[in-house]
């Protein structure tokens, strides 16, 4: 960042697009502007709803699958100690 006196700097903030005026030497704001927000459409709009289920639906079985593989591992475990404990008793 430039100390010059009195040199402005534009920025764009990457969230809103809001333009910002910033003086280089105390990093005040001088001036902000906001953009004017796209209106969308219907059809934008339930396109995107629709995405958003959509992606829900594979998070959703995304952790029922890792659910499921959780469970298997901890019935193998089970198995496992079970039949080491079966082993120690027949001794």
């Amino acid at each position: 960042m430039s100390t010059e006196k009195g040199k402005v700097h534009e920025v764009v903030c990457p969230c809103c697009q809001a333009v910002l005026w910033v003086e280089a030497s105390t990093g005040g704001i001088l001036k902000s502007e906001r953009t004017a927000k796209k209106k969308e459409s219907l059809d934008d709009l339930l396109l995107k709803e629709k995405k958003k289920k959509e992606g829900f639906a594979t998070k959703f079985e995304a952790t029922a699958a890792l659910e499921k593989q959780k469970h298997q591992k901890a019935e193998e475990k089970f198995e496992k100690a079970f039949g080491k404990l079966e082993d120690s008793k027949e001794r």
